[in-house]
């Protein structure tokens, strides 16, 4: 197989600080560090979410920010930054074109196919179209997304669930998907120790438990199921608190529903933390709770079990290829507050289960799971993709 260097553009909406981006960033820094030229095209990335590339770099990587290429519907918007891809592919010789997110996953197949770019691979790091918005929304973005994929060669995706759903939705056939498993920096979170200094910044007392959850404060990722268990788990474990690692537009009425609860000095906000220094507070942590409704697959949870700390969650998308219940953690029925507070009480009464669970999770997720290994894979894609584009 031919192993020159490739010439590889990844394009995305946004660089927020998020899941899919860490994921991008990461397979970036992989194949920059083969040797490969990567380009990183991108739209701009307001708001209070964080910007990833403020405070992640990756040495060689050209970054290109295309204005037009915004995250909202706008068919003006849309067009233009359809014509600027188009022709960034046209002048770019590039080998291959890796899409990621529905935006740009969707405009960037089009526009490197038109270009006649040899290889276009897209990532399906989450579902556009879900249970939880309407059905003419869903059908919209499912004809998007069928396009989308006759017009690539390849799609990978993080987690098994997310081909299901594509397949049961007619995207494409299950022969054009594989799963990569979204990787991430294993060591920091393996070699992570409790900071005393941080917990006293936090406001935590020194002894109690903390059930954290890693999370953008919006809507779809389940702070309003933490709040309806706090009371529960508080009734049980009465010197319990939580810890929100993560900022966003729903922080004050986070704050608020825990105030009107008398919980207000339970619950402790971190603001936006930079993914480098993540593994701090999951060190911190007794039990991670992953509550959202929508996800592919829950870094997150990946995250804590490294740490060594069980995770409780919900029994949907990529969650249930992370948390084997019983084993690394405990899964609830999708919604159900109750049974996470169970979960949670339970884990928190029990340190001998908690202790087997977490070190069971580390040793399930300290390979599988490594930044590396995924650029590799994502590199071994990209050559046998293009062996069979010669092929033909």
């Amino acid at each position: 197989m031919d192993d020159r260097p490739l010439s590889i553009c990844h394009v995305i909406t946004r660089m927020i600080v998020g899941g899919a981006q860490e994921n991008t960033l990461l397979t970036a820094r992989g194949h920059v560090e083969r040797g490969h030229r990567v380009t990183l095209v991108t739209g701009p990335s307001p708001g209070p979410e964080g910007a990833l590339l403020a405070a992640e770099t990756v040495p060689g990587l050209e970054v290109v920010e295309i204005p037009s290429l915004v995250r909202q519907v706008s068919p003006w918007h849309d067009f233009l930054a359809y014509r600027r891809l188009r022709r960034f592919f046209l002048r770019g010789g590039f080998d291959v074109v890796h899409t990621h997110s529905s935006k740009a996953g969707i405009l960037g197949r089009l526009a490197a196919r038109r270009a006649g770019v040899p290889l276009v691979v897209h990532t399906v790091h989450g579902q556009p179209f879900h249970p939880y918005q309407s059905r003419w929304l869903n059908a919209v973005y499912i004809h998007a997304e069928r396009l989308a994929a006759r017009n690539c060669d390849r799609i990978l995706a993080v987690a098994q669930a997310m081909v299901d759903q594509c397949v049961a939705a007619g995207v494409a056939p299950a022969e054009r998907y594989r799963v990569v498993y979204s990787g991430m920096d294993m060591e920091a979170f393996l070699n992570a120790r409790p900071d005393p200094a941080l917990r006293r910044s936090l406001g935590l007392p020194e002894g109690v438990p903390v059930v954290g959850k890693i999370a953008r404060l919006f809507e779809l990722k389940g702070h309003d199921f933490l709040l309806a268990a706090a009371p529960a788990i508080v009734k049980a474990i009465p010197d319990a608190h939580f810890l929100l690692v993560g900022d966003g537009v729903l922080r004050e009425s986070i704050a608020a529903r825990a105030a009107a609860l008398g919980l207000q000095d339970r619950f402790v906000f971190t603001g936006l933390v930079p993914p480098a220094e993540v593994c701090r507070y999951t060190a911190l942590m007794d039990v991670l709770v992953h509550l959202s409704l929508r996800e592919g697959l829950p870094r997150t949870v990946v995250q804590a079990l490294a740490s060594a700390v069980p995770a409780v969650g919900f029994a949907l998308d990529g969650t249930p290829e992370v948390i084997a219940d019983g084993v690394t953690g405990r899964l609830c029925p999708a919604g159900d507050a109750e049974a996470v507070a169970g979960a949670v009480i339970d884990l928190l009464r029990d340190p001998d289960l908690r202790r087997r669970l977490g070190q069971a999770g580390r040793e399930r997720v300290r390979t599988q799971f490594c930044w590396r290994r995924m650029a590799d894979l994502i590199e071994q894609e990209y050559r046998a993709g293009l062996q069979r584009r010669r092929a033909v």
